[in-house]
Protein backbone atom coordinates (compact mmCIF):
# COMPACT_ATOMS: atom_id res chain seq x y z
CA UNK A 1 0.00 0.00 0.00
CA UNK A 2 1.34 3.43 -0.96
CA UNK A 3 1.55 6.10 1.69
CA UNK A 4 0.75 9.72 0.94
CA UNK A 5 4.36 10.83 1.47
CA UNK A 6 5.73 8.31 -1.01
CA UNK A 7 3.15 9.09 -3.68
CA UNK A 8 3.41 12.84 -3.01
CA UNK A 9 7.17 12.75 -3.59
CA UNK A 10 6.64 11.00 -6.92
CA UNK A 11 3.92 13.49 -7.89
CA UNK A 12 6.08 16.49 -6.94
CA UNK A 13 8.97 15.08 -8.97
CA UNK A 14 6.64 14.80 -11.97
CA UNK A 15 5.60 18.42 -11.49
CA UNK A 16 9.23 19.53 -11.29
CA UNK A 17 10.05 17.60 -14.49
CA UNK A 18 7.04 19.03 -16.37
CA UNK A 19 7.87 22.56 -15.19
CA UNK A 20 11.43 22.16 -16.48
CA UNK A 21 10.10 20.91 -19.83
CA UNK A 22 7.93 24.03 -20.06
CA UNK A 23 10.77 26.26 -18.81
CA UNK A 24 8.68 27.42 -15.83
CA UNK A 25 9.90 28.09 -12.30
CA UNK A 26 7.58 28.19 -9.33
CA UNK A 27 5.99 26.24 -6.50
CA UNK A 28 4.33 22.82 -6.62
CA UNK A 29 1.95 21.45 -4.02
CA UNK A 30 -0.03 18.24 -3.70
CA UNK A 31 -2.69 17.40 -1.12
CA UNK A 32 -5.02 14.55 -0.20
CA UNK A 33 -8.12 14.66 1.96
CA UNK A 34 -10.13 11.75 3.30
CA UNK A 35 -13.92 11.64 2.93
CA UNK A 36 -16.57 13.36 0.88
CA UNK A 37 -15.64 16.93 1.75
CA UNK A 38 -12.36 18.57 2.63
CA UNK A 39 -12.14 18.99 6.40
CA UNK A 40 -8.39 18.31 6.69
CA UNK A 41 -5.62 17.33 4.34
CA UNK A 42 -2.09 16.09 4.13
CA UNK A 43 0.08 18.10 1.78
CA UNK A 44 3.63 18.50 0.53
CA UNK A 45 5.26 21.43 -1.24
CA UNK A 46 8.32 21.74 -3.45
CA UNK A 47 10.02 24.86 -4.73
CA UNK A 48 10.66 24.19 -8.42
CA UNK A 49 13.16 26.93 -9.14
CA UNK A 50 11.78 29.91 -7.19
CA UNK A 51 9.20 30.73 -4.56
CA UNK A 52 8.80 34.43 -5.22
CA UNK A 53 8.79 36.80 -8.18
CA UNK A 54 9.60 40.46 -8.35
CA UNK A 55 9.28 43.17 -7.69
CA UNK A 56 9.55 44.27 -11.31
CA UNK A 57 8.39 47.18 -13.48
CA UNK A 58 5.27 45.17 -14.40
CA UNK A 59 4.60 44.19 -10.76
CA UNK A 60 6.12 46.60 -8.24
CA UNK A 61 4.90 44.53 -5.28
CA UNK A 62 6.04 41.05 -6.38
CA UNK A 63 4.43 37.66 -5.73
CA UNK A 64 4.76 34.93 -3.12
CA UNK A 65 4.26 31.81 -5.25
CA UNK A 66 3.82 29.56 -2.21
CA UNK A 67 0.87 31.68 -1.06
CA UNK A 68 -0.68 31.64 -4.52
CA UNK A 69 -0.35 27.86 -4.89
CA UNK A 70 -2.01 27.29 -1.51
CA UNK A 71 -4.70 29.82 -2.42
CA UNK A 72 -5.48 27.70 -5.48
CA UNK A 73 -5.71 24.62 -3.26
CA UNK A 74 -7.95 26.46 -0.78
CA UNK A 75 -10.35 27.41 -3.58
CA UNK A 76 -10.46 23.77 -4.76
CA UNK A 77 -11.06 22.52 -1.20
CA UNK A 78 -14.26 24.57 -1.12
CA UNK A 79 -15.53 24.14 -4.67
CA UNK A 80 -14.18 20.65 -5.48
CA UNK A 81 -13.51 22.10 -8.94
CA UNK A 82 -10.29 23.19 -10.63
CA UNK A 83 -9.02 26.56 -9.43
CA UNK A 84 -10.19 29.44 -11.56
CA UNK A 85 -13.22 27.45 -12.74
CA UNK A 86 -15.51 30.41 -12.11
CA UNK A 87 -18.20 28.28 -10.43
CA UNK A 88 -18.48 31.11 -7.90
CA UNK A 89 -16.81 34.49 -7.38
CA UNK A 90 -13.41 34.33 -5.68
CA UNK A 91 -13.52 34.85 -1.92
CA UNK A 92 -11.07 37.11 -0.09
CA UNK A 93 -7.73 35.29 -0.01
CA UNK A 94 -8.43 33.62 -3.37
CA UNK A 95 -7.38 34.94 -6.75
CA UNK A 96 -9.57 32.86 -9.04
CA UNK A 97 -6.45 31.88 -10.97
CA UNK A 98 -6.10 28.70 -13.01
CA UNK A 99 -3.39 26.24 -12.11
CA UNK A 100 -4.91 23.81 -9.66
CA UNK A 101 -6.60 20.51 -10.52
CA UNK A 102 -8.69 18.24 -8.33
CA UNK A 103 -10.18 14.75 -8.57
CA UNK A 104 -11.97 12.33 -6.35
CA UNK A 105 -9.62 9.55 -5.33
CA UNK A 106 -10.26 6.13 -3.83
CA UNK A 107 -10.89 7.47 -0.32
CA UNK A 108 -11.25 11.24 -0.74
CA UNK A 109 -10.14 14.28 -2.69
CA UNK A 110 -6.79 14.77 -4.42
CA UNK A 111 -5.41 18.16 -5.36
CA UNK A 112 -2.35 19.49 -7.16
CA UNK A 113 -1.52 23.14 -7.76
CA UNK A 114 1.37 24.99 -9.35
CA UNK A 115 2.13 28.69 -9.34
CA UNK A 116 4.77 30.36 -11.44
CA UNK A 117 3.76 30.18 -15.07
CA UNK A 118 0.73 31.05 -17.14
CA UNK A 119 -2.55 29.50 -16.02
CA UNK A 120 -2.41 27.04 -18.92
CA UNK A 121 1.14 25.95 -18.07
CA UNK A 122 0.33 25.70 -14.37
CA UNK A 123 -2.58 23.36 -15.22
CA UNK A 124 -0.32 21.15 -17.38
CA UNK A 125 2.21 20.92 -14.56
CA UNK A 126 -0.48 20.17 -11.96
CA UNK A 127 -2.10 17.51 -14.14
CA UNK A 128 1.18 15.58 -14.21
CA UNK A 129 0.91 15.22 -10.44
CA UNK A 130 -2.81 14.48 -10.33
CA UNK A 131 -2.32 11.56 -12.72
CA UNK A 132 0.13 9.99 -10.26
CA UNK A 133 -1.97 10.75 -7.17
CA UNK A 134 -5.13 9.29 -8.75
CA UNK A 135 -3.34 6.10 -9.77
CA UNK A 136 -2.41 5.31 -6.17
CA UNK A 137 -4.68 7.19 -3.79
Amino acid sequence: MNTFDTVADEALAAMQKRAAELNVKGVAIVAASQGGSVQSWSSKMLVAGQFKKGPSPDDPVGMNLIAIAYSKAAEMADTLQASGSGVRPAFKGEYGWEGGVVAQGKTGWLMAAFSGGSGADDVKISQAALNILARSL
